[in-house]
């Protein structure tokens, strides 16, 4: 079997399990061309969790977190392929827990904050912009009904940019970097 198909070649492309084609440009392949390059991104997000040692406040390391929202990022794109899968309202309540649980060691937000800090917080930042930006494109596929996303799978894309922004802050506070607010001069 080939890395490459040459069915494409028309501007189209198919779903896993699909014999219909959609093309590249329609909202249906843009919501998941940009929940892949969020899954893609928190690859290397996850690679340097492993290489910080760090842990969510209950005692889960960074890494095995993303991977379990890498493994859920493949189900909601399945869902937004048309494939019978879907988020589960328990999987939405685990990322708020971890994101209390984050919360509860961290000072109070009170500003916005510069991204930086390290490597490894700057990865959870980048890798939150493009979970808001697949959340956009999931939310227009949606509004354009191609196809129907669930209320749960919405939920959780909502919650997963506040998941990174917190594993952000974590990442910086847990390296005693102290997080720098923009000053509007």
């Amino acid at each position: 079997m080939s890395l490459f198909t040459k069915k494409g070649d028309d501007g189209t492309t198919g779903t896993f399990g699909c014999n219909q084609r959609m093309s590249k440009s329609s909202v249906t392949a843009e919501a998941l061309g940009s929940l892949d390059e969020t899954n893609s991104y928190l690859g290397f997000a996850k690679l340097l969790s492993k290489d910080s040692g760090f842990k969510v406040p209950n005692d889960r390391d960074f890494s095995d977190v993303i991977s379990e929202v890498q493994q859920n990022l493949f189900i909601i794109q399945a869902e937004t392929a048309g494939a019978d899968k879907k988020i589960t309202d328990d999987k939405v309540k685990k990322i708020e827990d971890i994101i209390n649980e984050i919360e509860k060691e961290l000072p109070p937000i009170t500003t916005f904050f510069i991204s930086g800090g390290t490597e490894l917080s700057s990865t959870f930042d980048f890798s939150r912009t493009m979970a808001r930006r697949a959340e956009r494109r999931v939310v227009d596929a949606h509004e354009n009904k191609a196809p129907e996303i669930s209320e749960f799978t919405l939920a959780y894309l909502n919650r997963l940019s506040s998941l990174l922004y917190a594993m952000a802050r974590l990442s910086n506070h847990l390296s005693g970097i102290t997080e720098e607010p923009p000053n509007y001069e």
